[in-house]
């Protein structure tokens, strides 16, 4: 250790899972991982979470099916993904001795669909699981069980007792009160929550005079939705127990800085990923030289301190 630099310790801990550092990818903006190891070194990273895996391909919603907004990104895409035989076969073994810890987004139209990717999840090199039960743009299941703190409770009891890794519910925005999510989550024996996914949001061409997604509606990110994520974060993670990983809008260390400071135990890098392959690691490293420069050696000794 070089004179006058402090040793920082990065580490955090979901559901006793070590990672290096708070900071991981935002499932369906990062593929498996396969698809930015050329841009980015995957070691250097918390976690590694894969897009959506359902139990059967899905081919997603009709193109087009992206546009910018002011400030952010709408995307219907519909969780399009190979399914959960070509995952085992392909993406998981690839992803595994990365150095990264390794957390598997899964997606179903309905319970028995979650429980039969869940059942073949066992077993395997995949440390967390997500269940995304917050998408904006399916149809069924997806948003209507995120919604409902009632479903919320019931697929996450469901889900625990199926799997054999922790389990993190992926919550949804479009709520009137964020905190009775959470509280469902955790009174269904979640591990861990993640929020938030996707703002509803609309754009329409009026040049065209249509709707510029095909779907008409699709989910808003970027960095244009990051204070309404911060404040769920917030409010989410001083209503429950469990670890809290935010997301939303996070484009830079500072951006990161702030959901930890509210009680984030990670966080989670998204849209930024699209416009800079190495934003993830470049974000980890910024919260490295903020706890340098301002003399503080532990990442943990700024989780929620901001009361």
């Amino acid at each position: 250790m070089k004179s006058g630099i402090r040793e920082i310790k990065m580490e955090t801990e979901i559901a006793g899972i070590k990672m290096k550092n708070p900071v991981m990818t935002a499932s369906g903006t990062f593929g498996s991982g396969m698809e930015y190891s050329d841009f980015e070194d995957l070691s250097l990273l918390g976690a590694v979470v894969t897009k959506g895996v359902a139990s059967v391909p899905w081919s997603g919603n009709p193109s087009p099916r992206i546009c910018e907004t002011a400030s952010g990104l709408l995307n219907a895409i519909g969780l399009q993904n190979p399914g959960i035989d070509v995952f085992l076969k392909r993406d998981l073994p690839f992803l595994t001795g990365k150095g990264t810890r390794i957390i598997v987004n899964v997606c179903g139209h309905t319970e028995e669909e979650y429980l039969e990717v869940v059942e073949r999840l066992k077993d395997t090199s995949a440390d967390l699981l997500e269940i995304n039960i917050s998408c904006p743009n399916v149809k069924e299941g997806g948003i209507a069980f995120g919604q409902d703190p009632g479903a919320i409770e019931k697929i996450t009891k469901s889900v625990k007792k199926h799997a054999s890794q922790p389990v993190i519910m992926k919550l949804s925005p479009n709520v009137t009160d964020i905190k009775e999510s959470a509280r469902a989550a955790e009174a269904g024996g979640a591990d861990a929550i993640s929020l938030i996914n996707t703002l509803t949001g609309m754009k329409i061409d009026i040049h065209k005079r249509a709707f510029a997604l095909a779907n008409k509606t699709g989910g808003l990110s970027g960095p244009a939705i990051k204070p309404v994520a911060l404040r769920m974060v917030y409010e989410a993670a001083h209503a429950v127990s469990i670890p809290v990983i935010g997301m939303g809008g996070i484009s830079c260390a500072d951006d990161a800085i702030e959901f930890l400071m509210a009680g984030a135990r990670a966080v989670s890098v998204g849209t930024e990923n699209f416009r800079n392959p190495c934003a993830a690691s470049e974000i980890a490293g910024g919260i490295r030289d903020f706890l340098q420069e301002n003399h503080i050696t532990d990442v943990r000794d700024i989780i929620d301190v901001v009361k």
